[in-house]
């Protein structure tokens, strides 16, 4: 685990913008030079993990450090558009959003008695548990998406 929250926020907001640019590169090299290669596949794979960890990672994050439902659907919508998490990222870091450490222990606030808050304090205290189950969950959404097929197919059935 990062040694703070906005640390691991950081990371993947900027893996979230290199995985867009790869996909972005394919894309090119598939529709405008007609490439019919693996490496669309490789960078559509690769960008959808990175965006369904990128998504999990801003709502624990925003639970861990109180940001707000607005914050965290903001926060996650900013995964939507190409490379805008970093200037998410920039945002929170300006309003001092990232600021803070994880939250493992019940601090005797009230807020700390939520359910959502119990289960993150027991997901940071139990960081392999909580990775195992979040790559089975991304593994289970990732194949019934890939199940369905493209969502340029979806309608046409």
């Amino acid at each position: 685990m990062t040694r703070t929250p906005g640390s691991l926020y950081r990371v993947m907001a900027f893996a979230e913008m290199v995985t867009w640019t790869l996909l972005i590169a394919a894309m090119v090299a598939r529709y405008g030079f007609a490439y019919d290669g693996p490496l669309f596949f490789a960078a559509g794979l690769s960008h959808g993990i990175i965006f369904i960890a990128y998504c999990i990672t801003a709502v624990i994050i925003g639970i861990n450090l109180r940001w707000g439902f607005g914050t965290i659907v903001l926060a996650v919508l900013s995964a939507i558009p190409p490379w805008m998490t970093l200037p998410f990222d920039r945002w929170l870091e300006k309003r001092n959003k990232l600021e803070g450490q994880w939250r493992l222990e019940d601090s005797g606030d009230p807020r700390d008695q939520h359910w959502i808050d119990r289960v993150v304090r027991l997901g940071l205290r139990h960081p392999v548990w909580s990775f195992v189950i979040i790559v089975l969950g991304m593994a289970l959404v990732i194949s019934v998406l890939l199940a369905l097929g493209s969502p340029t197919e979806w309608g046409s059935e």
